[in-house]
């Protein structure tokens, strides 16, 4: 799942971030420029926790994984 820019960017060079995993506590991000890759906050992103951390979960979900 791509992140709006508006809500967050790399922290190393400003660029578009992937959310690629979560768990019951953090999410993964990933920058699509430069491939640094860290975990943030389920709330980092200022959405209240409904885009993002939902939404991976609810994929995660739908793919059979655990959650």
């Amino acid at each position: 799942m791509i992140v709006d820019l508006k809500d967050g960017r790399c922290r190393s060079c400003g660029s578009t971030l992937q959310v690629v995993d979560a768990d019951d506590a953090t999410m993964q991000v990933e920058c699509l420029e430069c491939g640094d890759a860290y975990d943030l906050e389920p709330d980092a992103l200022g959405d209240g926790c409904m885009t993002y951390y939902l939404g991976i979960i609810m994929q995660k979900h739908e793919e059979g994984g655990e959650e």
